[in-house]
């Protein structure tokens, strides 16, 4: 935890600084002053980790204050906030080291102080602990897009979720992105905590802070995955934005490594929002003529969209059921498709059933089952030591559940 010492003058702003840094996790405010001239010693009695200087009050004042400031402590990062972009860069000049520009949004807030603390040699928010007090590095996002209903989309995303959680390395977040329909927080039971979804975020988008945002998401203690659920009324549905979608994201990124998205089937601009800012688009299918069909589609519209298509892994589920269609091997779904089969997870419905009723993950229910495994090598494929792409992929080793093609 950062501390950082603030100065400002004017009230109103201040109290609006004060506001946006007790939104921020990883940082404690330990001292504000309401007197340029009493900052000093303010610094030298608390020697935070930052100090933050608001100018706009009496600008003179404020410049020699950072002379001072820097010609005693010149190891002290000095961030500076002004309307006045030649204040801003006179500040620059006496020793402050960084600044934004009024209005300051929480995003632009974190942004400064990531690059502020870490630069010191601080424990940033690209360091910080996430809600579970996990280290958290990069964040990543993985979409999860089905090919149709039923194709089993929301459980590889709830389990993928749920098996990355389970890394001690790892905070990791499911976001459902389902809005009209979603039903992750089903497939999990979890209990105990507030009813805020996605559509409260958007309703107090402008007020939205760190502390708001963890308290929406709503998190299963066995398997430490946090869940944002969907609105919980269909009328809400309207409320949510992909501006929205998009701050929730970057927020969410603060403290987790890795945040799963469950997306609708409609590609609506929520889902478009959350593709365009995934790093990987888990496109889900079966081997059956419909899926297939609209795995096709699917790939054809989004690579009307640069960098969509090249992010997309197809994922074959339930690989080996009795329903699939005869005569639809791996190596004819990928002639028809156009594109490699990334992933195939076997057909284990006892297993799946049973921690679907249980309201529990694979990982907690059935870690051992032949599904949980693929899952767990998915997960590898994706954020560990890749796969080899040769044609006997997944034939040999820990993760074999893979048919001939």
């Amino acid at each position: 935890m950062q501390r950082v010492a603030i100065v400002d003058p004017n009230e109103s702003t201040r109290e609006s600084l004060r506001t946006l840094l007790l939104g921020v996790d990883f940082v404690w405010l330990e001292a504000e002053c309401a007197r340029y001239e009493y900052f000093f010693d303010v610094i030298q009695t608390n020697t935070p980790d930052l100090a933050i200087v608001a100018l706009d009050a009496d600008k003179n004042k404020a410049l020699n204050m950072i002379g001072q400031i820097s010609a005693e402590n010149p190891k002290l990062p000095i961030l500076t906030i002004s309307h006045d972009h030649q204040a801003l860069l006179m500040s620059l000049q006496k020793g402050a080291k960084y600044f934004l520009t009024h209005p300051v949004t929480l995003e632009d807030m974190l942004a400064a102080l990531r690059r502020a603390l870490g630069e010191a040699g601080g424990n940033t928010a690209e360091q910080s602990l996430g809600p579970s007090g996990r280290q958290s590095g990069a964040s990543s996002i993985v979409a999860v897009l089905g090919s149709r209903g039923g194709v089993g989309t929301t459980t590889l995303a709830v389990n993928l979720g749920a098996t990355l959680a389970a890394d001690p390395a790892s905070a990791a977040a499911l976001i459902d992105l389902d809005l009209t329909l979603g039903d992750a927080d089903i497939a999990l039971e979890v209990n105990g905590y507030e009813n805020i979804s996605i559509a409260d975020l958007a309703r107090n988008i402008e007020r939205l802070d760190m502390n708001f945002l963890r308290r929406a998401m709503a998190k299963h203690d066995a398997s430490g995955l946090s869940i944002l659920r969907h609105p919980l009324e269909i009328a809400e549905v309207g409320l949510v934005h992909e501006d929205h979608v998009a701050r929730v994201l970057n927020l969410l990124k603060i403290s987790y490594t890795h945040l799963v998205l469950d997306l609708s089937k409609s590609l609506l601009p929520t889902d478009l929002i959350g593709l365009r800012m995934a790093d990987v688009i888990l496109l889900t299918a079966q081997l059956e003529l419909s899926s297939l069909r609209n795995v096709v589609r699917l790939v054809h519209v989004l690579g009307g969209e640069e960098g969509l298509a090249d992010k997309i892994r197809v994922v074959i589920n339930r690989f080996g059921a009795d329903t699939v269609e005869e005569g639809i091997s791996l190596k004819k779904a990928e002639e028809v498709i156009g594109k490699p089969i990334f992933w195939q997870v076997p057909n284990d419905p006892k297993a799946v059933i049973g921690a679907r009723v249980a309201g529990q993950p694979l990982v907690k229910h059935a870690p051992k089952s032949r599904v949980q495994q693929s899952l767990a090598g998915l997960a590898q494929a994706l954020f560990g030591k890749p796969v080899s792409a040769g044609p006997d992929r997944g034939s040999k080793g820990g993760w074999g559940f893979f048919g001939k093609r």
